[in-house]
């Protein structure tokens, strides 16, 4: 082994382990890991950033806009509408919806796909009583299944055709990944509809009205003559025990003691942090007289700021609270006589939201918003609702105008949960977005140009059109994902270059494949779907094609055969939630836990073995 392969073998090995570790983002990581390989001398000085004009990169760029602008225009809304079923059984219902969301993420973002259908899946586990995560995680699987269909349909597609292309072999074409892709995600699809959501664990009662996201960490002021000033911890949840109310944290002076003891009494000015369903919140403020922390919002925004007179009125109006909880999944909620709704959202990965706490948000003076409470997995933030750092997943309680609140969720990248607003889609608008997508699609598929400059030109057609407002081009686009490409890029070069890539490849052929050639495409194909559900995708793909086509080489075999395997094996990350950004997403809403995802995610995963090699070997033969 030459210096230079132990370096880069050293990086890549460092890269991996922060990946898993977690505590960076992606993102940095990656860059971190270009900018040690052009210290190095691995990655020319002047080809460091090369990666951001890789033509996968300006495609993956390109179609999340365009699936901005079939967002936008409701022509996703108007799909669902027209193909999910409204009075079928469990079977139909799951095998329609896991279908539809299959087919939307083989030609847009597979997150946006999940986030515009996670409502409908709510409102379906309703009406076949079933728990929420019964129905959000085979949509999740569902969507990630579809992403392997076609050359958009996920990042480690386009990354896969890129190394094809800089083999000199030339790019995939868009319905290349369609043979096998769509075996497999049909196969998904039948096991997950007949029997797999029965292993999905059912965290809740499937006769709860609504969508009840589970417990909140709610932070409550004990003011001066409260009725709670006094009394025990003990006594306080006694008052109240019908509702549920469990007290996990008390702040006093600024200091958090966590799970205080049930015999300390409470003060006024004491800050009590239960855990309690929302519906109990109002009878917690009514009975005992004690208010919303106000400085959840923002330290520097007071009540007598914008909000004055925020919703239900603080500790004055609890009824209207009460009323505005019971119908919180109500379109036309209203508290008093102000369009003031509560909204249940969950923070998708890639919103500018993740990393920021409650304090820096300033919610009441951007949007005239409250944020009362966060759900993390059952868990409430140690360092307070108002100083917890947010993390893709969590759930927000939020409380305000209803514009506020759209407004909030468009610029913020969350999903309201349970029902709605209805948001009349504009028929000319929705045409054009899907026309200018379809036309992209149809240069790509007839070779008339590149994906790259094909999915560019759609871009431009889109705002010339309209369809993506102008000032949400640049929001649209996820670019931790972006930059992540782009730096990984350059590193697997690197890889290339110093012959590291063939070396491992040998070893592994030898070592573990022994030689054969199915053995080693089993072991790309496993490789690649563990590594999935433990790092992120795009940068498993990253990393693998070097190697896969190193495996190809030293076998004297098809390297399509092995670049497929990985591009199949980077779809299917089913066994933990920080696999794939879908997976994450649910975590809160389902009330999930970590090791509930291989339950139905092992199952599937080994399917997806048994289906996709001898298609591999059919399709694409050694």
């Amino acid at each position: 082994m030459t210096a230079d392969q132990m370096l880069i073998s050293a990086i890549l090995v460092a890269t991996m382990a922060l990946f898993l570790w977690g505590r960076f983002r992606h993102d940095v990581v990656a860059l971190a890991a270009l900018m040690a390989c052009v210290v190095a001398g691995l990655v020319p000085a002047d080809e460091a950033f090369a990666g951001f004009g890789h033509p996968a990169v300006i495609t993956v760029a390109c179609v999340l806009i365009l699936s901005r602008g079939l967002q936008d225009t409701g022509a996703v809304d108007w799909l669902a509408r027209s193909v999910l079923p409204r009075e079928a059984g469990r079977l139909t219902s799951m095998a329609a919806l896991m279908g539809l969301g299959a087919a939307m993420s083989g030609f847009m973002n597979n997150v946006g796909a999940m986030a515009l259908l996670m409502p409908v899946a709510v409102q379906l586990a309703d009406r076949l009583e079933l728990s929420p995560g019964q129905v959000l995680m085979p949509l999740a699987f569902g969507t990630i299944l579809g992403g392997m269909t076609t050359l958009i349909g996920t990042p480690p597609n386009l990354i896969v055709s890129g190394f094809r292309a800089e083999a000199g072999l030339g790019q995939f074409a868009i319905f290349d990944f369609a043979p096998v892709g769509v075996a497999v995600a049909t196969a998904g699809v039948i096991l997950v509809a007949l029997v797999g959501w029965r292993l999905v664990p059912a965290r809740k009662s499937a006769t709860e009205a609504g969508f009840d996201t589970g417990a909140y960490f709610t932070e409550l002021r004990v003011p001066e003559g409260s009725k709670a000033a006094g009394l025990t911890l003990r006594a306080f949840e006694r008052e109240i025990e019908d509702s549920d109310v469990q007290i996990v944290g008390l702040i006093r002076n600024d200091v958090y003691l966590t799970a205080p003891h049930g015999g300390r009494h409470i003060r006024a000015d004491d800050v009590l942090v239960l855990q309690a369903e929302v519906d109990a919140l109002a009878e917690a403020l009514s009975v005992f007289d004690i208010e919303l922390e106000q400085s959840i919002v923002g330290p520097d925004e007071t009540a007598g700021g914008n909000g004055d007179d925020d919703v239900a009125e603080r500790a004055g109006g609890a009824a209207a609270r009460s009323e505005a909880d019971t119908h919180k999944h109500d379109g036309a909620d209203r508290a008093a006589s102000r369009d003031i709704v509560l909204r249940e959202l969950a923070v998708l990965p890639g919103s500018s939201l993740v990393g920021r706490s409650a304090r820096q948000m300033h919610l009441r003076a951007r949007y005239g918003l409250n944020l009362l409470a966060v759900s993390r997995e059952g868990t409430p933030p140690r360092s307070g609702l108002r100083n917890a750092e947010l993390k893709s997943g969590d759930l927000l309680l939020v409380q305000g105008p209803v514009e506020a609140v759209a407004e909030f969720v468009s610029d913020t990248g969350c999903v309201p949960l349970g029902a709605r607003d209805l948001r009349i889609p504009d028929k000319r608008m929705a045409l054009i977005a899907a026309a200018i997508m379809l036309g992209a699609i149809a240069l790509v598929t007839l070779g008339a140009l590149p994906a790259a400059a094909a999915f560019a030109l759609g871009v431009l057609a889109s705002m010339v059109a309209g369809t993506v407002p102008l000032r949400q081009i640049y929001t649209s686009v996820d670019w931790p994902v972006i930059v992540l490409l782009a730096a990984l890029i350059p590193v697997a070069g690197a890889m290339q270059s110093t012959g590291a890539a063939e070396l491992l490849a040998r070893v592994l052929v030898d070592t573990v494949a022994r030689g054969d050639a199915v053995a080693a495409l089993v072991v790309v194909l496993v490789t690649t779907m563990f590594l999935s559900d433990v790092m992120n995708n795009a940068a498993t793909a990253a990393v693998l094609c070097p190697i896969a086509l190193g495996i190809s080489a030293t076998l004297g075999v098809n390297p399509d055969t092995f670049l497929m395997a990985v591009a199949i094996g980077a779809s299917c990350a089913f066994l933990t939630p920080i696999g794939h950004q879908n997976n994450t997403l649910i975590l809160g809403p389902g009330g999930f836990r970590f090791g509930d995802y291989w339950k139905l995610g092992l199952p599937l995963e080994v399917l997806v073995v048994a289906v996709s090699v001898p298609l591999l070997l059919l399709v694409w033969p050694l």
